[in-house]
């Protein structure tokens, strides 16, 4: 079966109404995959269909807690539960609360293409998430210097951006993914897509250096993609601009005006 999320759309056929789809997105915290619905519609079927999809659905167990992935005394943060993408709203807007992004004058239009050049990370513990949100304070996990990494991304970058085949480049820094995001494309937004082999907050939230966020124009999108392959870099596909909203792995998070804050 497919692995690629689908919409209401796709599903409508299937007899499913948008109050149980609505409640399937909040199961499963994003669009949800024909896996994940064939799974849904099984466990529904094994029960008799006694009530309606949306009845039983509304009757299971799947309302996480925020208190549930807190921090809870084990340094490991293996041991703090991930929270899904409808959490990280939370989370996204308690710690914008204390950041302040000024709109950057730029030439980013919406639909431009989102890329993250460096290693994705899988640390969070040495974080603004991790100290505020998790209480994480003893004895933080360092994540290294990353300096010499660093300093050959940048000149690749640096390279690129000369031969206008990137238009902006920054840093993945405080606030991680989601903030660092925030800065590089206000007023615009973005909509992004998160690995699966990566835990959902280390991915959004963690501070690990070596990482650069990278613009390009799509004209230039083969070109950038085999300029990283000579250079062995890492890269990784996020998403593009939109305007003015914040949509991670089609959870909408809101206009841009919520995070930003002069």
């Amino acid at each position: 079966m497919s692995e690629i999320p689908v919409d209401f759309e796709q599903v409508e056929a299937l007899g499913i109404s948008r109050e149980a789809y609505d409640e399937i997105l909040d199961i499963v915290g994003r669009i949800p995959t024909i896996d994940e619905i064939s799974t849904l519609l099984a466990m529904w079927d094994s029960n008799g269909r006694q009530q309606s999809l949306y009845g039983w659905l509304r009757g299971q167990h799947h309302i996480v807690e925020r208190e549930e992935y807190l921090y809870s005394g084990n340094a490991d943060h293996r041991a703090i539960r991930e929270p899904r993408v409808k959490d990280c709203l939370a989370i996204a807007k308690e710690l914008s609360a204390g950041f302040r992004f000024s709109p950057r004058t730029h030439g980013l239009a919406t639909g431009v293409l989102l890329y993250m050049v460096g290693n994705v990370s899988t640390e969070f513990a040495d974080s603004e998430y991790a100290r505020r949100c998790l209480h994480l304070v003893d004895e933080p996990m360092a994540t290294g210097g990353h300096e010499e990494d660093c300093q050959y991304i940048e000149m690749i970058l640096s390279a690129l951006h000369g031969a206008e085949l990137c238009s902006e480049t920054i840093p993945v820094a405080k606030g991680g993914l989601f903030g660092s995001l925030l800065a590089f494309t206000a007023p615009l937004g973005y909509d992004i897509l998160s690995p699966r082999e990566v835990r959902l907050d280390a991915f959004l939230f963690g501070e690990e250096s070596g990482r650069y966020l990278v613009a390009i124009d799509e004209v230039h999108d083969d070109q950038f993609l085999l300029k990283m392959d000579e250079a062995r870099l890492n890269c990784c596909f996020l998403g593009r601009t939109t305007k003015n909203r914040i949509v991670v792995d089609g959870y909408d998070f809101g206009p841009v005006s919520q995070f930003c804050h002069s």
